[in-house]
């Protein structure tokens, strides 16, 4: 079940390796296409995630602070970088998919590179083992040839044979491994007993995993610039430098082939990065310059909000504070005319008689 999924995974993959080697004849022209292409395809879905990585890495100081301040508190912390994420419109997540994306397409490649009867040709079964079967029967010897690459083995046969074999068989291609003078399915491990003999095809041979290797450390090292730095990215980081180690090393013990196509997509992947890095920080100055200043004038639509809802509060107050005292005032006079008005001597409206001091003498 599982190799039938993975045959068909390769259709696609190997349907566009073998046009452009019908294109173009060379080998290694073909992967060097198929890994443009592949970069362009997912060049779309990568964009948003590249934004939002270099979006990350200008928020990294005010995460700092944010740590900083709530260093005894991590719930807290935890609460306040998300809210900075939501604020911003970042998934911290969002570039990680991609990532993983090239692995797939690597073990297709690799499986198109050293299975060529089965993938690359599309051949059955059976016919594979037949083809197999005539090459071992015109003397092919595959009992020294790790199983892995028996394919890689038939198929340089039946180059060489090609007439023989085409005649029986339908489906079959002059498949030719060589490129820039290397033979691009030699694995190169199996040579390092003759290096540093054997000219060119020795020497590019074993040149092909350093190069590779050195062009993934000099897109790693430009990755790492957009990357937001904290504790979370520690390990994002460390594979990052893993990477380059495991292209050396796979590079010495796998078909050559696919340093091909490690160094074109590191190739790919570096005018790619900072294509978009030049792209988007200039879309995020203009954004954060337009932030900034709608973030004025929200604050001083602010201020002046508040100022005329002070000079509100202040009339209305002034107002209330005068309809108040008007009550007050005409009681006041009421009061201070009464007064006046009954003392003694000066009660015109008073009734009964006048105070006298004889009044109660005998």
């Amino acid at each position: 079940m599982f190799s039938q999924i993975g045959y068909w995974i390769c259709v696609p993959f190997a349907w566009l390796t073998r046009m452009f080697y019908s294109w173009t004849g060379s080998y290694g022209i073909a992967l060097l296409l198929f890994t443009l292409v592949v970069k362009l395809v997912l060049l779309p879905f990568q964009l948003k995630s590249k934004k939002s990585m270099l979006r990350m890495s200008r928020m990294t100081p005010r995460m700092k602070e944010i740590q900083a301040k709530y260093a005894n508190n991590k719930e807290k912390q935890n609460q306040e970088i998300s809210r900075l994420y939501m604020e911003e419109g970042v998934n911290p997540m969002g570039g990680c998919l991609w990532s993983f994306i090239p692995f797939p397409i690597l073990i297709a490649l690799y499986y198109i590179i050293r299975s060529p009867l089965r993938y690359f040709m599309m051949l059955s079964v059976d016919k594979v083992t037949e083809v197999t079967n005539m090459a071992v029967g015109m003397g092919l010897d595959l009992s020294t040839v790790n199983v892995a690459y028996q394919q890689i083995n038939v198929t340089q046969f039946v180059s060489e044979h090609f007439s023989e074999f085409s005649a029986k068989f339908d489906g079959l291609i002059n498949l030719n491994y060589h490129f820039l003078g290397i033979n691009l399915a030699d694995i190169p491990n199996q040579f390092f007993g003759t290096f540093p003999g054997g000219g060119w095809a020795i020497w590019g041979l074993m040149l092909l995993p350093i190069v590779s290797a050195g062009l993934n450390v000099v897109m790693t090292m430009i990755t790492m610039k957009t990357q937001p730095s904290g504790a979370d990215q520690k390990s994002s980081r460390m594979m990052l430098l893993m990477m380059p180690l495991m292209t050396l090393w796979m590079g010495y013990i796998l078909p050559a082939a696919l340093c091909i196509y490690w160094i074109s997509q590191s190739l790919f992947s570096i005018l790619q990065e900072l294509t978009l890095n030049k792209y988007y920080n200039k879309i995020l100055d203009r954004e954060e310059t337009d932030k900034d200043r709608a973030k004025r004038e929200a604050r001083m639509k602010k201020m002046e909000q508040a100022r005329t809802n002070y000079e509100q509060q202040k009339a209305s107050m002034k107002e209330s504070n005068k309809k108040a005292s008007k009550p007050q005032k005409m009681e006041s006079e009421k009061r201070s005319k009464t007064n006046e008005n009954g003392r003694v001597g000066q009660r015109p409206y008073a009734r009964g008689r006048a105070f006298s001091d004889d009044h109660y003498k005998d």
